[in-house]
Order: C-alpha cells, then structure tokens, then sequence
C-alpha cells in the first residue's frame, strides 16, 4: 500500500504519517494556480467488476470507457481557512465528450454515502446505459478521506448485543463502548478527520473545475451526495451550470430529526409490504388483508425476540431485528422477504431454508462506503443530541408506535462521543439550474426530506412514484429526461420509477 502524506507549503513538513493513499508531490514555496497530474488508469479485474455490481456482459464496454478515461490528482488545502498551509491529494478521473465540437462542459458526480467512492461513478453510469459522455466530460472523483485520495483509518469495529429485546442495560453498555471508539478515533488524526465535511468537498469541486479551466460545472449526486450539492450551490452558485439530486437529503443537519423521518418512512414502506403480500395470500399465507399480514408479522417480530432461531447451517440467528428490518426492505425485495417469512412460520434448523438464507444470510456486494471517513463527515455535520437518554428514549417510542420496523430502529447516536467541532454551513438560494427528485415512499431519504429541501432552496421538485434510494439514473424513462436535463435544460416534474414486483 502507498503511502500518502499532508504537505506544508513552504515548509515540505510531514504532518501526519497516519494517513494512507496516493502519494503527494512536495509544494512549492509559492502557492501556484492549481494543476491536475494526469497519468495512466488502473487496471480492473474480472472479479474487481463483479464486486461494483457489473455484469459480465458488461466488461467489455467498461473496459472500452476506462480506455478513454483519465485518471489523475490534484493537490487542495487541508483547511480553507488556511489555503497556503497543508496540502491533500483528491483522486479524480475524466471520460471526456465523444462529440467534442458540441460539448456543453463537465459534469462531476458523487455516489452519496458519506465515505462513497465516485471516481469510477461515469464509467459505471454509462457502462449501464446512461449516455450522458456524449456532450459532457464526465468526472468522477473519490472525496478527501475516501478511496485513491489521501485518507485515514480508525478501527471501528461496532459492538453488538446479544439477540432478543435490547434492555437498556445492553444499550447503554453500547453506548459506552460506542463513544469510546468514536473518541479515540478523533483523536487518533483530528487535524485531518475535522476538515471531512461536505462543505469542504463542495471547496474542492470547485478546485477541481478550476483545474479544469470550467467556467462552470455541472453535478449529479445521490443521497448525501444532495447534500454535498447544495453546499456547492451554496458556496460557489455562480460557478455551477446545472444539478440534478436524487434521493434528496433534508436540510435539517440533526441525526435525530432524519431517524424520526425514517422511521416514520419505514412502517409506511412496511405498511406498503403488507398490502402487496395480501394480495398474494395463496403464495405466502400470511393473511387476506393488510391488517391481517401485519397482526401476522407483528407476533412473528415479537416471538422471534422472545425465541431467537439459530440456523447452524449456514449460521444465522434470526432474532426480532432480523424481523423488522427485512420489513422494512424496499420494494424490489418484496417477493424473497415475504418467502422468508413464510419459510419462517414452521422453520425448525438445523438448515435455513432457502429464502432465509437470502435474506438474513447477510454480505453484500459494491464498493460501499469508507467506514472512517462515513463517521467523521456525519459526525462533523450532526447538530442533534449525542446523548443516550433521548435517543433510548425516542427508541422505545418508536417501537411502541412501529411495533415491527421500530424494533430496527437505532438506540445508540451514532456520534457518541465525538469530540470535534460541528461545521454549521448555511444553505443558500441561487446558483444555476436546479433539480430535485424524491421518491414518494422512500426510507433512507424520505419525500419529507425532498419537500422540506425544495422549500429551503427552491429548484424544480420531481416527484418519483416509489420507493427505491437512487433510482432516477437506473429507470430508462428516467434516464432519458436527466440526459434532456443536462443536455438542453429542459425540466419536467415527474418521472417513472422503479415498478412493483408482480
């Protein structure tokens, strides 16, 4: 592994020996106009592809992309406030224009996460038949702290409870071993982890399209990658062209205000569930009416907490959790949850059966998201209560309100214990051209959260008829108008989305 380092400007002073990525060149005394260092491509293996989620009739065309891309890096200020001293390196690629006479500029992305890798993001997009690289360069780029770019590394291994009900003994022990892993992983680099914010991402976009000689640019994020829009928008709106968000963030910044969003969203997807397995009562037996489905997954998410079920093959506990958040999957799982629950109703072990298996076999595949830098950009961001009161509290509320997909609620704040500062960027109207997409009946990023963005910031709201995170850019209805969208500026207030399982 290379190993990266900050440098001081003027001094070519190491830092900080604890971060990992691509090597940074040593700065001049003199701050120069910032440049990009292009170079050749890494190389992907077969195997490389398949965990992105690619097909194998898809290499070929990847690969196709990946030989026309650039990759390179670009030397920005660890701290803006101080944008001659300490420098990072931010990994970035470029799929230039196939019609270079009608370009319109570049258009960056980022996958959301916090801690997602974009720098692959165009070659996948249009890999996957979004053809937005014919009038466009399109550039992908890993966030500071994140993938080809300089990074950290905590060790975060999360605790855990037994199955069954959590007591509240069992979670305020998580929450001690919680804060005390968030505390020392602060510690461990704070120089480096206080600077992961969006709006410093959002700075070092607007490095980028510098370094590209854009007037402007262009954007397209997902999920937090929304957020990180609207601060571009409202940091640098005279520099941005247009922007389209899927899966819209709200403008709230607290944790507990979007866990309340959620799991308000969560027993409304699960309510949704209900009401598609009724209809298919002869399939799964679980009962003729929504209330009936629900009484029915009610009990079996108590009884599993009561009785956890341990499969030795291939081993799988499956307690009331594993309940309540199989309920809460989305739509396009439908039809293996609710195998999975009717496999449940007579399940004995030693084997899980098949659809078990699928669903509460756990792993996954994709590259996920850079579990340091996830923490400190939420962290950094979280203006809501870190204490373990409120958040037991607000815990048992839900599961008395949502007495299935509560249970899959959290109990711990996630940002126990972290000791650094909490950047407080105001979001700002104006800027360039604007979209917004929510999906209607979403959980990791709730229609509330689209509606109450649009009203802070304005833009035109597009409203998607499910409940499936992201999915403006895998929807071929949809993709034809993002690809209108960039290309021409034309708008439009709906698209398809994602249908139901028949």
């Amino acid at each position: 592994m290379n190993h990266a380092t900050i440098i001081g400007v003027g001094l070519g002073a190491v830092l900080m020996s604890s971060l990992v990525g691509t090597p940074l060149a040593v700065a001049d005394t003199q701050v120069k106009p910032a440049s990009i260092s292009w170079q050749r491509c890494p190389e992907y293996s077969d195997d490389e592809l398949r965990s992105r989620g690619l097909k194998e009739e898809q290499f070929a065309k990847f690969r196709q992309l990946l030989g026309r891309t650039q990759c390179g890096t670009l030397l920005v200020p660890l701290d803006y406030s101080a944008p001659s001293g300490a420098q990072i390196t931010i990994a970035l690629t470029r799929l230039k224009a196939t019609d270079q006479k009608r370009r319109i500029g570049s258009l960056a992305f980022n996958p959301g996460g916090p801690g997602g890798s974009g720098y692959l993001m165009p070659i996948e997009l249009v890999t996957k038949g979004v053809p937005l690289d014919e009038r466009y360069d399109l550039i992908g780029f890993d966030p500071r702290g994140v993938g080809r770019s300089t990074k950290t590394a905590c060790t975060l291994n999360p605790g855990r409870t037994r199955p069954g009900p959590v007591t509240e003994e069992q979670a305020r022990m998580l929450y001690d071993d919680t804060a005390a892993k968030n505390r020392a992983c602060a510690q461990s680099n704070p120089a480096f982890l206080g600077q992961l914010t969006a709006a410093n991402v959002a700075r070092d976009i607007d490095r980028i399209r510098a370094a590209l000689s854009e007037p402007k640019i262009s954007f397209y994020g997902i999920s937090w990658g929304t957020w990180l829009g609207t601060l571009l928008r409202s940091l640098h709106g005279d520099k941005v062209h247009r922007m389209w968000l899927d899966s819209v963030a709200p403008p709230e910044r607290g944790r507990d205000h979007a866990a309340e969003l959620r799991a308000r969203a969560a027993d409304r997807g699960f309510r949704r569930m209900a009401a598609w397995i009724a209809e298919r009562d002869d399939t799964y037996g679980l009962g003729t009416s929504r209330k009936q489905v629900v009484s029915t997954l009610t009990a079996m998410r108590k009884s599993f907490d009561a009785e956890p079920l341990t499969f030795t093959d291939p081993g799988i506990t499956v307690d009331g959790g594993g309940i309540a958040q199989a309920a809460g999957r989305s739509s396009a799982s439908w039809p293996d949850v609710a195998q999975a629950f009717k496999e449940l109703v007579d399940a004995k072990g030693p084997a899980a059966p098949p659809a078990v298996r699928r669903v509460f076999g756990g792993g996954s595949s994709g590259g996920g998201s850079d579990r340091t830098a996830n923490l400190a950009y939420i962290c950094n961001e979280d203006s809501g209560s870190r204490a373990f009161g409120p958040a037991w509290k607000a815990y048992q509320q839900n599961l008395e309100r949502y007495p299935v997909t509560g249970r899959s609620g959290t109990y711990v704040p996630p940002c126990a214990g972290w000791p650094l500062p909490v950047d407080e960027t105001p979001l700002k109207r104006g800027g360039g051209s604007l979209m917004l997409s929510g999906h209607r009946y979403e959980t990791l990023a709730p229609y509330e959260g689209t509606l109450a963005m649009h009203e802070a910031i304005g833009g035109t709201l597009v409203s998607i008829d499910d409940d499936v995170h992201g999915s403006a850019a895998r929807v071929a209805g949809c993709i034809t108008k993002i690809v209108s969208y960039f290309e021409t500026g034309r708008r439009t207030s709906t698209c398809p989305g994602s249908p139901l399982p028949s």
